[in-house]
């Protein structure tokens, strides 16, 4: 079990949500918590050195930004195969996730990928395109209808610099 500091934690927790938009955006979280930029920055490194952070992400509205359609893909993948078909969806610049989950008789799907177009014909074309490029040909596509929530996880909500 890794032990974490009280500085770690604030670090951890004041990055969990919206990072600010500006030329130095560490240097104002760094100035929430009462610390250095240097201090913060250091912080950050250890942890990611360490392993507690492996990586930052960025959630874009996608309809915000010309994407009017996503669709989960299901794939049936044989298990001897899902590593190299899932490293190949995942290479498709249109793909933003890419799982590999347990089938069930009732559901044989094992690969999962979450793809984003302009419309959903695009977006059944570029699961074509996958299937081709695989030679997966079973699969079901799942559109989102309605996104009813969108949020990061919060690991130390108490510590936040809200």
């Amino acid at each position: 079990m890794i032990k974490l500091t009280e500085l770690e934690k604030k670090v951890i927790a004041s990055i969990q949500g919206d990072i600010p938009i500006t030329e130095r955006p560490f240097l104002e979280i760094a100035e929430t918590l009462d610390v250095s930029e240097d201090t913060f920055l250091a912080v950050l490194k250890r942890l990611s050195d360490r392993g507690v952070i492996r990586r930052f992400g960025v959630t874009i509205r996608h309809q915000k930004s010309g994407f009017q359609a996503n669709a989960m893909v299901a794939w049936e993948v044989d298990e001897d195969q899902a590593e190299t078909v899932g490293e190949k969806m995942a290479s498709f610049r249109e793909v933003s996730h890419c799982y590999r989950r347990n089938p069930t008789e009732e559901w044989p799907y094992s690969l999962y990928t979450m793809i984003h177009a302009q419309d959903e014909d695009l977006c059944r074309e570029i699961a074509r395109k996958l299937s081709a490029k695989t030679s997966v040909e079973h699969y079901a596509l799942l559109f989102s209808r309605k996104e009813l929530k969108k949020t990061s996880m919060q690991y130390f909500p108490s510590l936040g610099s809200d």
